[in-house]
């Protein structure tokens, strides 16, 4: 997130890495990403690690409510570090234990804390170019990470064909004829799916019609999934790919993580088949391209919808709600480049 959170003091967060983890640290909040709240930790002897705070009322994915959420969180956060350790995947960044042996701790009601190694490298960022080589070396951590499935089975969650969001955007396109008062994005946000209603109910039909076609599949693969294994998500460094950001993982057709490597790099797929002997299914990289686009167009919607002010935050997500908003954006390939591609 750009902005820290709210009503959240930062040295709450200093107090629970000291007491909870045993960290003394100066912090640095660090202004990337979407979702969570992030800080550097220098510790007085050079250390640093990466602190992250979730916000419980903004993860629709893993539960109703801020005590599912955690919950889940938890859970995606076992199954990480169940990857790293059991599984021997070095490339996964998982979070470290707290003294007690949690991967989390709740600071308030509304926000946890999770503590992360400081990996050096260079980040990528949503949007970026790869080089082949980069697309290569996803692909196959990818199947690394999908051929772990057994030492994590019993423990990942699920992830059915539902859209979370759906309902408050089906809500939203109900009330476009009627002001909305959220705050200073929430006008331009309702002309702006007004405008594209039209081709919104069209996605959700598709969507409906795909989810249909692949439950009746019962051929499908079931893996362990990252979910949103995009450029923002991972670390170049002197060892390989370093996979961030792992409160999505959970057990689903591999189609979830493959789909951002489709039309974008190619020979990655290819890559990636060579590896698992799995060819992914047409239908299912569809689905979740779509799934991606309608989701961000339900969550963005919401944030604007919702009692806001103008803040770097609001303001990208109605810069993000008008990209999705695009014709195109549901037929794009995944958020990998090659470069001049």
């Amino acid at each position: 997130m750009l902005t820290p959170p709210v009503g959240l003091d930062e040295a709450v967060v200093a107090e629970a890495a000291a007491r909870r983890w045993g960290l003394q640290v100066t912090l640095r909040y660090i202004a990337i990403g979407a979702g969570s709240y992030h800080w550097l930790g220098t510790a007085p002897a050079g250390a640093r690690y990466f602190l992250t705070v979730d916000d419980l009322q903004d993860k629709p994915w893993l539960g109703a409510d801020p005590d599912q959420v955690f919950s889940g969180l938890r859970g995606a956060f076992e199954t990480a570090l169940a990857l790293r350790e059991n599984a021997g995947l070095p490339f996964v960044v998982a979070p470290m234990p707290a003294l007690g042996g949690e991967v989390g701790r709740r600071l308030t009601a509304r926000y946890s804390l999770a503590v992360f190694p400081f990996v050096d490298g260079q980040a990528g960022r949503w949007g970026d170019a790869v080089t082949a080589h980069d697309a290569d070396a996803l692909a196959e951590v990818l199947a690394g990470l999908h051929q772990a499935t057994p030492a994590v089975a019993s423990r990942a969650p699920h992830r059915n064909l539902e859209l979370y969001g759906r309902a408050e955007l089906e809500t939203a396109l109900g009330e476009l004829d009627r002001p909305w008062s959220g705050g200073p994005f929430a006008e331009r946000a309702r002309g702006e799916l007004a405008a594209k209603a039209d081709l919104v109910s069209g996605w959700l039909d598709t969507f409906d019609n795909l989810a249909a076609r692949l439950a009746a599949n019962g051929g499908l693969a079931t893996t362990v999934t990252h979910g949103e294994p995009h450029p923002g998500n991972f670390i170049r460094t002197d060892n390989g790919l370093a996979l961030i950001d792992w409160d999505t993982v959970a057990l689903a057709p591999p189609e979830r993580d493959l789909w951002m490597l489709d039309d974008g790099a190619p020979g990655a797929l290819v890559r990636y088949s060579q590896l698992t002997g799995v060819t992914p299914d047409a239908d299912a990289i569809s689905f979740y391209r779509l799934a991606w686009t309608l989701y961000d167009i339900a969550s963005y919607t919401g944030d604007l919808r919702a009692a806001h002010k103008w803040s770097r935050d609001s303001e990208k997500a109605w810069t993000s709600l008008r990209l999705s908003l695009e014709p195109d954006a549901a037929a794009r390939p995944g958020p990998y480049r090659l470069p001049n591609s």
